[in-house]
């Protein structure tokens, strides 16, 4: 009677570079996560090295600690003076993660960050619901709101989807529409809505 024999061979997992943006809640900061797939062989030789290029700057190198989070702020990113924390721009940002073992490897990736409008929408939101106007003139006010974050959602989408272009109109949109709706104390006077 013939035998059968079943070898089992593990085959190491090779380099696959992957990072994602995480969410700080905090227009200051910005964070990224190593969701990278690492080998043993052949080892990182040198130290992984995370590029972001944000909207309106110049592009800065800066060291990436590998299988963790990593999070920067307007003075790492050389926007602002060391010590002095300032709101990182929204826009489309360009990131790039690259190690080296024997060839470098790189991934590159755009997003669009949104955390100052979204502040300011989130204010805009909470005046809302703290005015004492009447039903009529909240169902209006939460009308345009709700048309506001249509704009910011499409901008997010349009930018993931490498439409530059049309996400920063978007954002441009969403952000006159915020500034007019603040301005006008979301149209509350008490007598009539001003749209």
């Amino acid at each position: 009677m013939p035998t059968t024999t079943t070898t089992t061979t593990t085959v190491a997992p090779a380099l696959k570079l992957d990072i994602f943006v995480l969410q700080t809640y905090n227009a200051k900061t910005i964070a990224f996560a190593d969701a990278s797939t690492y080998p043993n062989n052949p080892p990182i030789v040198t130290l992984p090295t995370i590029r972001l290029t944000p909207p309106g700057f110049d592009e800065v190198a800066l060291p990436f600690l590998m299988q963790t989070y990593n999070v920067f702020n307007s003075a790492s990113l050389r926007i602002t003076e060391v010590g002095v924390e300032g709101h990182l721009p929204d826009g489309v940002w360009q990131v790039s993660y690259s190690v080296f073992t024997d060839v470098t490897v790189c991934v590159a990736k755009s997003f669009m960050r949104i955390d100052k409008i979204q502040e300011k929408f989130d204010n805009a939101f909470m005046t809302l619901e703290m005015m004492e106007c009447d039903s009529a003139i909240k169902s209006q006010a939460k009308i345009e709101l709700n048309s506001i974050w249509f704009f910011i959602q499409g901008s997010v989408a349009a930018a993931n989807n490498c439409a530059i272009l049309q996400s920063e109109k978007l954002y441009s949109q969403a952000n006159r529409m915020l500034d007019r709706f603040l301005n006008n104390n979301c149209g509350c006077n008490k007598t009539s809505y001003t749209y």
